[in-house]
């Protein structure tokens, strides 16, 4: 049952009453057990810089509230948010409601720029960030060739981006299935396995403020341009006798996309299907028109993969589980649900 406009701003409001509530609960919740009221002060003091409620907790309880939990929640709230947005911007772009923010290829080629930094040591001058740069690189790449293979005098169709980035993701995944394979120091072998499956682990305060400003801007652009997100689906002919550019929509969506995935995806490794469940999981909630779509989809994003990270650190402690396992675990059988119930080509419904 969809949410009715009346509603929707209620719906918004309680979404981000829950996402606080969350981040608190979520905080509390670990190895070390939290009383909830010391969060909330922890919280506050460090916000402003100043003792504005007495300390009457450990240093380390403030250590691990401020400069471990928060980040790590917040990381994952990011993520959530950035990757189920693009799930939205992907979706329009191909009208197709099985697309994700990979479909393109950018993740494979993300994981084989990661891989080749840890395993071959590409970009290990840089120290921790190697990775990420490598990861970072890698996506831009992968990107650039499905662009440039995909795209005709008349522009760029939906239904050969799509099959292009399928054969890119097929061969920067071989590429990195051998790296893998024939990787020799285990330790290494290990870390690259961990970040392909995704982890938001590493979160740290100095990361956290750029994916930020990147999501809130790219949404600003995105949200200006909803009705011609809402053309974009109606179809090419019908969307051009509207007024609509849609080579322009097009272009900006796979500019946005790209810089988001890739930049998300070198901090966090792949974590996948959130992309794809909770557009359409919001989709039936308020509906296709894109100006309530994207606020929806990001906040139920980031508050579902906060709770997943939760489970994942928590569930198996002191062993903790790659983030990307649980999203996979529970989406897997949503996609094939989604494919049971509906019948989809690429391109539109058939």
């Amino acid at each position: 049952m969809k949410i009715k406009n009346s509603t929707f701003l209620f719906s918004i409001m309680a979404l981000i009453l829950i996402i606080i509530l969350s981040i608190i609960i979520t905080i509390t919740i670990g190895p070390v057990k939290i009383n909830p009221l010391d969060v909330w002060k922890i919280i506050i003091n460090n916000t402003f810089n100043k003792e504005i409620f007495q300390i009457q907790w450990a240093k380390s309880i403030e250590t691990i509230v401020w400069n471990l939990r928060l980040p790590r929640i917040l990381m994952a709230f990011i993520t959530g948010a950035t990757l189920s947005f693009v799930g939205v911007l992907m979706q329009a772009l191909t009208r197709n409601s099985l697309a994700n923010p990979y479909i393109l290829g950018i993740s494979s080629g993300a994981s084989a720029g990661a891989v080749a930094s840890i395993i071959l040591g590409i970009f290990g001058f840089l120290g921790y960030l190697g990775p990420s740069i490598g990861a970072f690189l890698g996506a831009i790449l992968s990107s650039l060739i499905v662009f440039k293979i995909a795209h005709s005098g008349s522009g760029y169709s939906s239904s050969k981006l799509v099959l292009t980035g399928v054969a890119v993701s097929a061969m920067f995944s071989s590429l990195t299935t051998f790296m893998v394979y024939t990787a020799k120091d285990s330790s290494k072998l290990r870390s690259a396995m961990f970040w392909m499956v995704g982890s938001v682990g590493g979160a740290k305060w100095n990361n956290i403020l750029l994916p930020f400003l990147l999501l809130i801007i790219s949404t600003t652009i995105m949200y200006i341009f909803n009705k011609e997100l809402d053309g974009i689906l109606i179809g090419e002919d019908t969307s051009k006798t509207l007024g609509i550019n849609t080579e322009l929509i097009r272009k900006i969506i796979i500019i946005i996309s790209t810089l988001l995935t890739g930049f998300i995806v070198s901090l966090t490794g792949i974590i996948g299907f959130i992309g794809l469940i909770i557009p359409h999981i919001s989709r039936q909630a308020v509906g296709s028109t894109h100006k309530k779509l994207i606020p929806f989809s990001i906040l139920s994003g980031g508050l579902f993969l906060i709770w997943a990270d939760t489970f994942a650190r928590t569930a198996f402690s002191p062993e903790e589980i790659p983030i990307g396992v649980i999203t996979s675990f529970l989406g897997a059988p949503f996609f094939l649900y989604l494919l049971r119930k509906n019948s989809y080509s690429f391109g539109g419904k058939k």
